[in-house]
């Protein structure tokens, strides 16, 4: 099995395996082993969205469907439960596939997505593939709506 292979059915595995922790009112925390990513809140997420920055890229990891009911202002969608091998693709590939240049090992990553169980699934696989700069909002957009987050449509 070559490389690439390798990583992805790992990377099935992994994003099949994340379960929501039922203890959790939200069901923002996930039962798999922790990962270092840093967790930002909904003010820092929306200073995040509020100043773009080229050292940073915020990423919506739901299904492209579910965008339609909007998305944080500045993220770009990198669907990880139908496309669990994305940080694992060579970069061309992955512009292929997502019509945008593959993150940098080098810049800040963050993600979120509905509820945050997909968003630490994400920010695992990235530190898995090597990105040092990894931090998820847990609230996501759950948490995003809720407080009255601004939102982008498709």
């Amino acid at each position: 099995m070559s490389p690439m292979w390798t990583h992805y059915a790992q990377a099935v595995v992994f994003a099949s395996r994340v379960k929501a922790n039922p203890s959790s009112k939200t069901g923002s925390t996930c039962k798999t082993n922790p990962s270092a990513s840093r967790v930002y809140d909904f003010a820092k997420m929306r200073s995040i969205s509020d100043d773009a920055s080229p050292d940073r890229i915020l990423i919506d990891v739901r299904e492209p469907a579910e965008l339609e009911a909007g998305y944080i202002p500045g993220a770009v969608n990198i669907p990880i439960s139908s496309q669990p091998d994305a940080l694992f693709l060579p970069d061309e590939e992955f512009e292929d596939r997502f019509g945008f240049s593959k993150p940098a090992k080098d810049k800040e990553v963050v993600f979120y997505c509905k509820a945050g169980v997909r968003a630490s699934a994400a920010a695992q696989l990235a530190e898995q593939q090597g990105y040092k700069n990894v931090a998820e909002y847990r609230g996501s957009m759950l948490d995003w709506n809720k407080q009255g987050g601004p939102l982008e449509k498709p």
